[in-house]
């Protein structure tokens, strides 16, 4: 028995130490808010006060201090999520995860962002101030990196941590720059459609610009005063695996001082992204005798994308306009090296790349290129056929500057300033939104645009060979849509179409108009707008479309078939204001009905494959309201049944019959039991998440949410069949800036400011952001020192 007991008094100790060592490895992981740390570098020191909510406030004697010291703390919260956005263009994800990441790698080498950004960095001035400040930062990160505690994920994965360089900040402005693109999902998916079902089909589809739709409203003033080649799937295929989050929409709208209760300006502000853990965006405050700003910055990125001050603030959404074109190339029979131009034969550029796979042989492939850009061809194993397509990106082929205007916006003291800096951006194309303290309100669609002969659809692969479809001029940044000031004294944006100045509507693939309209009718219903007012309005969940559209649809059922339930939840729909709340049963009865409709309209003719990349479209999107209204129309009949023709009629009444049968196989026959909760849900996935047994350690949620796709509170799912909407773009913060009381005004991350899950702030914000809530952004030094829970100084080396 003593044998025994001392057996055990061993085996206690020995676990007694393993978890006090476990317990020491992870407090050495964890983030120091608190302490002192030498800084190599700074001619001064750096106070450093984390909040209530870990967003750092950085006090510095200089610019260059402060920059380097947000390096280090950005690094310390987000240094596994810098580390796989660089490596997205790099073509370095298989290193990390293997060989199922092979093609997405392949993917992004092919576009060339690393080569484009390599390109870059040999062309910037060294001495710049912008240039001087973006090494300061990685000079910051490197030295984290040096000396502080490596993040877990690198453990899991065996991965070494790397110093940082300025083409690793343009890989992740150019991973941006691609994600917000929409035209390599569409293009080669309509024309497709066109080759195998005939130019109908695309006739009857939401493509071009539709003259009924709310448009952005231009507005100058001065100042207060397929051919067998299924690329498409190949896209989506090495999007789908990114373990990075990609770019989607955005609201956003500025409220001049006549429609605002105190006379001042209103920023507000909600940029769409696919949801990660960590989130994208990283907030921090930097505050100089000289500079000072409260900003949103990407990982790696020195400047903010999103930010004010108390003279300035300013916001982003996607333009959604047409910057990748694809072109049907020819190569010379007789020589395989060459393709064919107006001018005769040129010579292919090949392109050799080695991808380092984890656990595996390396991998290299060729990349062949035109004057166009890469071949998509054999890029990705989806991708089939011989006929050579390239794909032509403005990103990668003029001059890139957009780090000089990252840099510029941010450190704009007034709007002339401030538009002097957007010329720089030539992709992504963004609508910049703007206003400032002196009662400015503007709105920009920044890009490189090019104007294309009248007779070439870029919706549709085109002819690469003739030179007839080439672009005829590029146009100057003044011919850009625009408001400035606009004499009804609000400027919007909700990714839908702009009107022009240029003489002609641009091509791209805007959103329908659903959150816009509601946006233009909220904004002209009210001249006494505050911040609690625009923060009801940032969260509204009410779509204008979607009951007209089931008033109309409504009209097609034969009442006399259904039953005693159906008519009272009929009768609940056609009553229905569209309003999505969690305990609502019409949402889920709608898009029960709405998928149904979609997939009994398009999939017969599109199949399985193209049926499910037509759903991740922003053409899907327009065509719900545009196509349902279609009396007749080519897409209604059903090919596999060759003894009739279906019409729209009939569509809607087995829509309807099935979408019910399948929610009373899922919940039940009681219908009050099919609320909106129990199949509108978010969770923010970590790509190691995706290991069952760690999933709820690196994952966040899942929470139920409130909202739907295109309201304003804008929560996006994808239909997959199962009838269950899993939210995977939304809000990526929402943001109100009040130049009435600037030190009040207001933001929400979806999850948390780190990305350290041994940290207290890796998701201490989650149920603040389903819930509808928003904390201070403090700007006011005193307040600031009064409220923050931890100061970590820096001292010169």
């Amino acid at each position: 028995m003593k044998k025994l007991k001392k057996v055990l008094l061993v085996l206690a100790g020995l676990v007694l130490i393993v978890a006090i060592g476990v317990f020491v490895f992870v407090q050495s992981l964890k983030p120091d808010y608190d302490g002192k740390i030498s800084l190599a570098g700074i001619s001064n020191e750096v106070n450093v006060y984390f909040d209530d909510y870990g967003i750092p406030h950085i006090y510095a004697n200089n610019e260059k201090d402060a920059t380097k010291a947000l390096g280090y703390v950005h690094a310390q919260d987000r240094l596994w999520q810098m580390e796989l956005l660089r490596r997205v263009a790099k073509g370095k994800l298989s290193e990390v995860f293997g060989a199922d990441l092979v093609e997405t790698d392949k993917f992004f080498l092919s576009l060339g962002i690393d080569d484009n950004s390599i390109q870059a960095v040999s062309e910037m001035d060294m001495d710049s101030e912008a240039v001087i400040l973006a090494k300061a930062y990685l000079e910051g990160v490197n030295q984290f990196i040096e000396e502080g505690p490596t993040p877990i994920e690198f453990y899991l994965t065996g991965l070494k941590k790397e110093p940082f360089e300025l083409n690793d900040i343009m890989d992740a402005m150019g991973y941006m720059a691609f994600s917000f693109a929409m035209a390599h999902k569409t293009d080669p998916l309509l024309t497709d459609i066109k080759n195998e079902l005939g130019v109908k089909y695309i006739q009857d589809l939401a493509v071009y610009s539709d003259s009924t739709t709310t448009w952005i409203k231009n507005y100058r003033n001065t100042k207060v005063d397929s051919l067998d080649l299924d690329i498409t799937a190949g896209v989506f295929q090495a999007l789908n695996k990114l373990p990075v989050p990609q770019f989607e929409g955005s609201n956003s709208w500025v409220i001049a001082p006549n429609k605002t209760k105190s006379g001042k300006v209103i920023l507000a502000n909600d940029p769409h992204i696919s949801y990660a853990q960590p989130s994208v965006w990283y907030e921090a405050h930097i505050s100089t005798p000289t500079y000072e700003k409260y900003g949103y910055h990407m990982a790696g990125g020195p400047f903010p994308m999103l930010a004010h001050d108390r003279n300035v603030a300013y916001g982003l959404t996607m333009f959604e306009n047409d910057d990748i074109d694809f072109y049907l190339e020819q190569t010379n029979p007789a020589d395989s090296t060459q393709y064919k131009t107006e001018n005769g034969w040129e010579n292919y550029e090949f392109v050799t790349k080695e991808i380092k796979v984890k656990d595996a042989e390396p991998i290299s492939f060729t990349i062949r290129k035109t004057r166009h850009g890469p071949l998509v061809n054999n890029v990705a194993k989806q991708i089939k056929g011989d006929t050579p397509i390239a794909m032509s990106w403005i990103y990668t082929q003029k001059e890139n500057k957009v780090l000089d205007a990252v840099y510029e916006m941010s450190h704009a003291s007034n709007l002339e300033e401030f538009e002097g800096a957007l010329p720089k951006i030539h992709a992504p194309g963004l609508n910049v939104m703007y206003g400032d303290a002196e009662g400015n309100v503007a709105w920009w669609a920044t890009a490189q645009l090019y104007q294309m002969p009248d007779s070439v659809s870029t919706k549709m692969v085109m002819d690469g060979a003739s030179g007839k479809d080439e672009p005829i001029r590029y146009l100057d940044f003044s011919e850009n849509p625009s408001a400035i000031n606009p004499p009804w004294d609000y400027v919007y944006s909700a990714n839908n179409q702009p009107d022009s100045i240029a003489g002609m509507l641009y091509p791209g693939y805007y959103l329908p108009e659903n959150r816009a309209v509601r946006i233009v009718q909220l904004l002209e219903s009210k001249s006494d707008w505050d911040s609690e007012s625009t923060s009801q309005m940032i969260l509204d969940a009410t779509s204008l479309v979607n009951p007209a559209l089931v008033s109309e649809l409504i009209k097609l059922l034969d009442v006399s078939h259904l039953s005693d339930e159906q008519l009272v939840q009929v009768d609940a729909l056609r009553n229905w204001d569209g309003t999505y709340t969690l305990d609502g049963t019409n949402p889920t009865l709608y898009h029960r009905c709405e998928y149904y409709m979609v997939k009994n309209t398009f999939l017969d003719e599109l199949g399985e494959e193209k049926f499910k990349q037509f759903l991740g479209t922003h053409i899907f999107k327009r065509q719900i309201a545009y196509g349902a209204q279609m009396q007749t129309g080519i897409w209604w009949d059903n090919v596999h049944t060759k003894d009739k023709v279906e019409s729209r009629d009939e569509i809607v009444l087995q829509s309807f019959a099935e979408a019910w049968q399948s929610l009373v196989d899922d919940f039940g026959p009681d219908a009050s039991q099919w609320t909106w909760d129990k199949v509108h849900t978010v969770e923010h996935p970590h790509p190691i998440g995706q290991v069952e047994s760690l999933r709820s350690f690196f994952n966040v949620g899942p929470f139920p949410v409130n909202g739907t796709r295109e309201v304003i509170n804008n929560m996006n799912f994808t239909y997959d069949g199962t009838g269950f909407h899993k939210v995977n773009v939304g809000p990526s913060t929402r943001r109100i800036v009040d130049f009435s009381d600037i030190d009040n005004s207001m933001s929400i991350l979806p999850t948390g400011q780190s990305g350290n899950p041994f940290s207290k702030h890796y998701e201490d914000q989650a149920e603040m952001f389903v819930d509808g809530k928003f904390r201070k952004m403090m700007m006011n030094k005193e307040e600031i020192q009064n409220n923050s829970p931890s100061l970590l100084v820096f001292r010169p080396n």
